[in-house]
């Protein structure tokens, strides 16, 4: 499995707030499949994600990959393919 990382991806920070998380709506959905994207992984569409914890998903996508999206100790969102 191949993990990237990306430094400061500000959207991915909503996902620790309590607003985000209050709702799991719209917007998370679209924050995962941003995150995925911009590591490069594909995902036409998020159709299923689960919170694991704290800025720590599962997503599922239309096209059937899915990915562990979460972020690590030193503050980097890290996307590994499931």
């Amino acid at each position: 499995m191949r993990a990237r990382l990306i430094l400061g991806f500000p959207a991915l920070a909503l996902l620790g707030s309590a607003g985000a998380l209050a709702a799991e709506g719209a917007s998370a959905v679209q924050d995962l499949r941003a995150a995925i994207a911009l590591q490069g992984f594909p995902c036409d569409r998020v159709v299923d994600s689960k919170r694991n914890g704290d800025s720590d998903y599962t997503a599922s996508c239309k096209d059937g990959n899915r990915y562990h999206v979460f972020v690590d100790s030193a503050g980097r969102v890290v996307v590994k393919k499931l």
